[in-house]
């Protein structure tokens, strides 16, 4: 363990809502010059969830990101609050999104999403013996839900048609647990 090089002098609360928190710091760098450092605290856990049937399908869902002011492809995804079990949180996002429910569960890896200037810890979840209802999509969701080969998902990965963190991360780590590139 390295002792921390940063020094906090103050912190200023810049901005708040219900799902983060951003603070602006001064403080004096590892170098020993004074500066500025902001910081986004996010009040939920980023959680992925990769389900996979017997004949190697996942699900994504396409939706438009109003940050990147684009179209993109996912794995399902969502916040969980933090001290509510993860898993419930991922077993609830998979239920919204795609309208499925998972008798087995598997924690796939965990994550800083972007650790530079973010707290926000990520979870990805694979999740097998999968049984299908209907969806129950947030109102702000316009999501479209696709059913796709994995080895498909890992390839627009690879073709940069898949550019979400939390996707990429995850079905990377799913494809060299599991599987073989072709």
């Amino acid at each position: 363990m390295q002792k921390n090089p940063w020094k906090t002098i103050s912190k200023h609360f810049k901005y708040e809502n219900p799902w983060i928190r951003v603070e602006e710091h001064q403080v004096i760098n590892p170098s020993g010059k004074a500066g500025i450092y902001g910081t986004v605290h996010f009040k939920n856990i980023a959680i992925g969830i990769i389900p996979v049937d017997e004949e190697g399908n996942t699900w994504i869902v396409g939706q438009y990101r109003y940050p990147l002011n684009q179209y993109s492809w996912e794995i399902i995804e969502g916040g969980g609050e933090i001290g509510i079990d993860p898993l419930e949180s991922a077993k609830r996002e998979l239920l919204e999104e795609a309208g499925i429910k998972a008798a087995q569960w598997e924690l796939l890896t965990t994550l800083h999403t972007s650790n530079s200037v973010t707290d926000e810890l990520g979870m990805i979840y694979v999740a097998r013996d999968l049984h299908f209802t209907q969806s129950q999509p947030d109102e702000t969701e316009q999501l479209v839900v696709r059913k796709i080969p994995i080895q498909e998902a890992v390839n627009m990965v690879l073709k940069n048609e898949i550019t979400d963190s939390l996707s990429m991360i995850g079905l990377m780590r799913y494809w060299l647990k599991y599987g073989e590139l072709k």
